[in-house]
Order: structure tokens, then sequence, then C-alpha cells
């Protein structure tokens, strides 16, 4: 069974998830089957990644043979950054269940704290980064929209039963604060970049004190980010001979320490493979454990180099310049 983190309302979510960023939809719905099979009941999807449809079909397949019960599941999504406006947000949560084929979802984030102009989901969906993909220049267009107000209307998917936890991804310690401030429901969940080159021990020391569990997303660096030219195979944190050696001494791959490493820290992961091997070797994280003077000298690997930065992509993949991190 798999080990879970403890949220502060109570519920357990899987520390170990699959992650379905870059997944092609064709390879989808036979790649649920198979993490199924294999122990995985941690998903974790987005409008954005354009294949919670075939999630869906895969979860159809898994559910309906009995492989596994509803209730056993953790379902994540996200609320796409042209849904912030209030009245927005439940026909987006809707149109993310349907294509999942979902009566609730476990988790719902807002998935950046960047608000751009609506796009119908009937005129294109997902609607992604270009508010025009046509026009002359492509930009992001912005429609600003209170934090609070958009959090508001994540509460009322909780009451309307909808979504049972509700949660943030790509935020910093200020935003948290502020929202906090105001929440009616607190944050269950911060998503966030998080690997040896980019350890973010502050961060995480206050989402600690604050009892909001964290999920690290590229849990494995710069992998991830090699087929977007994103990264350098040079910064493979899996070729530091800190990580070498301890995966040596216990008989591990070095994908294996990295990963073992980001739940030693107390944090959910959820590397993305689409390799049938991978997946097995990703969930065989819990018949060892990292020494303290190996988890510090992963630690040490920091860079504070992140890969998935708005204030990088966004002004050359899509003219517009775009930070939120600084």
């Amino acid at each position: 069974m798999l080990r879970t983190i403890p949220l502060s309302n109570g519920h357990q979510m899987p520390s170990v998830g699959l992650g379905m960023w870059k997944v092609d939809p064709a390879d989808v719905p036979e790649l649920i089957e198979h993490a199924v099979e294999r122990g995985y009941r941690h998903f974790d999807n987005a409008c954005d990644y354009g294949n919670e449809a075939q999630v869906g079909e895969g979860l159809r397949r898994v559910l309906g043979s009995g492989r596994c019960r509803r209730e056993d599941l953790w379902i994540t999504s996200k609320l796409w950054n042209t849904y912030h406006a209030p009245e927005h947000v439940r026909p987006a949560v809707e149109k993310s269940l349907r294509d999942l084929q979902l009566g609730y979802l476990d988790l719902y984030l807002i998935h950046f704290p960047i608000s751009q102009k609506y796009v119908p989901i009937d005129h294109r969906y997902p609607p992604g980064w270009l508010y025009d993909p046509a026009a002359a220049t492509p930009r992001m267009e912005f429609s600003p929209v209170p934090i609070v107000e958009t959090w508001r209307a994540m509460e009322e998917l909780v009451d309307q039963g909808l979504v049972r936890q509700i949660g943030i991804s790509n935020f910093g310690t200020s935003l948290i604060r502020d929202l906090l401030a105001s929440a009616r429901i607190r944050p269950a969940v911060l998503q966030v970049e998080m690997h040896p080159y980019l350890t973010q021990e502050k961060l995480l020391r206050y989402c600690k004190q604050e009892e909001i569990a964290v999920t690290a997303f590229s849990p494995l660096g710069a992998m991830s980010y090699f087929s977007l030219g994103m990264a350098q195979t040079s910064e493979s944190v899996l070729d530091q001979s800190v990580v070498r050696a301890a995966a040596f001494h216990h008989g591990k791959t070095p994908a294996q320490i990295v990963l073992r490493w980001g739940l030693q820290r107390g944090t959910a992961i959820i590397p993305k493979t689409s390799q049938p091997q991978r997946l097995t070797e990703n969930l065989e994280l819990f018949d060892f454990a990292l020494s303290e003077e190996e988890m510090q000298g992963i630690s040490a690997l920091n860079q504070n180099r992140r890969f998935n930065d708005p204030g990088d992509f966004c002004e050359g993949a899509f003219n517009t310049f775009c930070p939120i991190y600084e």
C-alpha cells in the first residue's frame, strides 16, 4: 500500500502519484490501466495538459472492470488561467469532471497566480496561453481578478460537493500569506516545482508551519524539460556523484534516490513516465531510507534553478513578459 500525506482536514493524499503533463493523449488510457495495475492511486491532471478526456477513458476502464474503487483513487485537476473570474470557475471544473468521467475531484488547484482574458470553452479548449493564436503577433492577454475572488468560487465548489479539497499551485509565501488572511477554507495543498536543484527550504518550512501539504512537481528536475529545450542534458541531477553514491549503496537507481529524497522531506511527488518499467520503479521507494548525511548531501546540490518559470518561457513562447516569482 502506498504511504500517504496527511492533510490538515483529516484526509490522506497518496504520497506518490503519476503526473500526466506531456503524456501523449493516445497513450493515456492504457497508461492509466498499467499504473492502476502496478498500484498507483494518485493521478495529477490539469485542463491545460490537454489529455483529461483520455484520462477519463482510462479511469472508466479501471473502475468499470472493478480493478479499483473510486474512493480508493486520488484525482487532482487544476483551474486554468483563463477561468479565474468567479462565474467561470464552476463551468471549468464541470468540464474537467465531464472529461474525467467523475462526479467529484479529490483536489482542485489554482494552476498559476495568473489571471488571463476569458476564452469560452466552446470556442477553444484547452485555451492555452495565447488569447488569439491566429493574431499577427499572438500574445497572452490579461484580465486581472483578485486571487481572493477566485478562491471564494473555489470554496463554493467544496460546498457544492464537486471538489473535496482545494489548493494552489506555483504560489510563493507572500501570496499564500495573503490568501490565508481571507480564506474560509484554507488551502489543503500547495503544488510547486521542487527537486535537489530547487529545494525551496523556506517555502517548505512555511507550509509545514501552516499545515499545508506540499506536492513536488518535476521531482527529478531537468529531465522533464529536455524535450522542451528548457534544460540542458548536463543539468541532470541523476549524474551527481552524491546521488550515484547513494544509488550504489542502496542498490537503487539514481532516480529512485532523488524521489526518495523528496519523500523524506515530507512532500508528495508526481513523477511522469510512460514506460511500464519506470512506473514500477517509481513506486519502489519504501523499502529503504536515506541517511541524514545522504539527505544533506543531496540538499546541498541546491542552485535555486527553476526550470518551469513563466518569467522566462512566456516571453519567448508567447511574446509576453510574465514574471510571478520575483
